[in-house]
C-alpha cells in the first residue's frame, strides 16, 4: 500500500512538471554596477549578427490601421516605425499579441538564464537558435574546464519592452525586447570561494534580446537568435 501511494505521488509531480514546461513553452510560442562586466553571451554573443535597421521608438498612443486578417502583406524598402512593424507582423499572423508575447518572453528569459548558470544545455538548446546555442554552450564548457560555477538569480524582471520588430521576406518574425531586470550573479572558483560578484548584492541588469519564428512553420515557438549589448 504504501508503495502504491509512493508511485501515485510520483506520477503527480511528474505531471505537475511536464504542464509547468508545456505552459512556458506556449506562452512563449503562443502568436499571439562597480562589479566586473559578465563575461557571458548574455552581454555579448559571439558571432551575433547585427541588426541591419534599427528602428527608433516611436509615438505609441496613434490609432492602429485596420488590417484584416490573412492579408498579403506589402514589403518596402523604406524603414517602418516599430508599431507599423509590429502591425505587419499582425497582418502576417492575426493571433500575434504583444502583450502577451512579452510575457512569454520574460519567462523565457528567466528560464535561458537559469539554465546558462547551471549549464543545462538539454534546457537551452529547444529556446536558442543555432549560432546562439553554440555561443552559449562554449561558454559553458569553458567555465566546466576551468572548474567555475555561475550562480544566478533573477529576483524580478521589472521591465520587458518592445523595442525593435521586424518581418523578414514576408515570413519570419524578428521581435526585440528590452529586459531590465534585479538579479544577483556570482562566479566561484573549484574550491567555492568567490572570484566575481556578491551572492547579497542585487544588481540591475538590462539585457536586449532579439526572438524570431517563421510564421510559415507549424512550429509555434519563437526562439532567442540574438543577444546585443547595451549601448
Amino acid at each position: 500500500m504504501g508503495d502504491g501511494f509512493v508511485f501515485i505521488e510520483i506520477v503527480i509531480f511528474a505531471m505537475i512538471a511536464a504542464f509547468l514546461v508545456y505552459r512556458l513553452r506556449s506562452v512563449l510560442g503562443r502568436r499571439t554596477g562597480e562589479e566586473r562586466q559578465r563575461s557571458n553571451p548574455f552581454t555579448s554573443a559571439p558571432g551575433a549578427a547585427k541588426p541591419d535597421n534599427v528602428v527608433p521608438l516611436p509615438e505609441r498612443n496613434r490609432p492602429r490601421p485596420d488590417v484584416a486578417p490573412g492579408a498579403d502583406v506589402v514589403m518596402s524598402d523604406e524603414p517602418l516605425s516599430l508599431a507599423a512593424s509590429i502591425d505587419q507582423i499582425r497582418a502576417a499572423d492575426p493571433t500575434f499579441d504583444e502583450k502577451h508575447f512579452l510575457e512569454g518572453s520574460k519567462a523565457a528569459f528567466a528560464m535561458i538564464v537559469d539554465a546558462f548558470a547551471r549549464g543545462d544545455t538539454a534546457t537551452l538548446r529547444p529556446l536558442l537558435a543555432d549560432d546562439v546555442y553554440d555561443s552559449f554552450a562554449q561558454v559553458i564548457r569553458d567555465r566546466q574546464a576551468a572548474g567555475e560555477q555561475h550562480e544566478a538569480r533573477i529576483e524580478q524582471v521589472r521591465e520587458a519592452e518592445v523595442v525593435e520588430a521586424k518581418l523578414d521576406a514576408g515570413r519570419t518574425a524578428r521581435v526585440t525586447v528590452r529586459l531590465v531586470s534585479d538579479q544577483v550573479n556570482v562566479v566561484r572558483d573549484r574550491n567555492g570561494a568567490i572570484v566575481d560578484g556578491d551572492p547579497k548584492a542585487l544588481v540591475e541588469n538590462t539585457d536586449v534580446w532579439t526572438f524570431a519564428r517563421n510564421l510559415r512553420s507549424r512550429d509555434p515557438n519563437w526562439a532567442l537568435v540574438e543577444v546585443r549589448p547595451v549601448q
